[in-house]
């Protein structure tokens, strides 16, 4: 079986060399230090997973190369952070990171992480295959297509399984702990802000007001629902 492909983009040598020794039995390892570099090996090798410090020295910092990789790629990417503020988390989140991991970190934490991700980015789950329905909003499980008003609308693997499990289950109530269980794994059933974030996210890509949506509700304390309301 091919080796899944992993960019390291730090500019801390010895984590380099951490990760590597810890990363390289199972995964294909880029190692790179700075911008630039993380920008084109992206580009150019299409890697499976992005681990991206956001503290990289002199030029841009881990948020604007994440936004740039944005631009043109969907490979899911975990933020390395050594601080600890919520606006960070939310910071990464809002340019397009998948998850994140604070400093200092155990290599079993961050390979839990690693192979989390990865199993959602493959979409290991389809339980239907018929296309879901929802007012205005379509969901295509066989061609992992999402159209709105007829219209494509493009959303990265996180946001596609999270659209999928909601549409999956239209018109019922899914708690907080259940949505993260599927979406990210049992191990981040606690984590609330990584949803709150990505709901904040698929809102802007699928309601014309995101103040006021008619698609996907929230019950304050409980869970979220995807329904239509005129």
């Amino acid at each position: 079986m091919k080796k899944a492909t992993i960019l390291v983009v730090d500019d801390d040598h010895a984590l380099l060399k951490l990760l590597r020794v810890n990363l390289e039995r199972d995964y294909r390892v880029f190692l790179v230090t700075n911008a630039e570099d993380a920008i084109q090996m992206v580009a150019l090798e299409q890697p499976d997973l992005v681990i991206l410090d956001i503290m990289l020295g002199a030029g841009e910092d881990g948020f604007q190369v994440c936004r740039r990789i944005r631009e043109f790629s969907e490979v899911p990417i975990i933020m390395l952070t050594a601080k600890v503020q919520e606006n960070d988390k939310i910071q990464g989140f809002a340019v397009g990171a998948d998850d994140y991991v604070t400093k200092p970190f155990s290599p079993k934490e961050l390979l839990s992480r690693i192979n989390a991700i990865l199993r959602r980015a493959k979409g290991e789950v389809k339980q239907q295959t018929s296309s879901i329905k929802i007012g205005p909003l379509e969901v295509n499980p066989v061609r992992r297509c999402v159209t709105l008003d007829e219209k494509k609308i493009d959303l990265t693997p996180t946001e596609y399984k999270l659209l999928y499990f909601l549409a999956s289950h239209k018109g019922q109530v899914l708690l907080h702990s259940e949505i993260l269980a599927y979406v990210w794994g049992s191990e981040y059933r606690d984590e609330v802000e990584y949803l709150r974030v990505y709901i904040s996210r698929l809102r802007q890509k699928l309601e014309k007001d995101p103040c006021s949506p008619k698609l996907l509700h929230t019950l304050p304390g409980t869970g979220y629902v995807l329904d239509y309301e005129e």
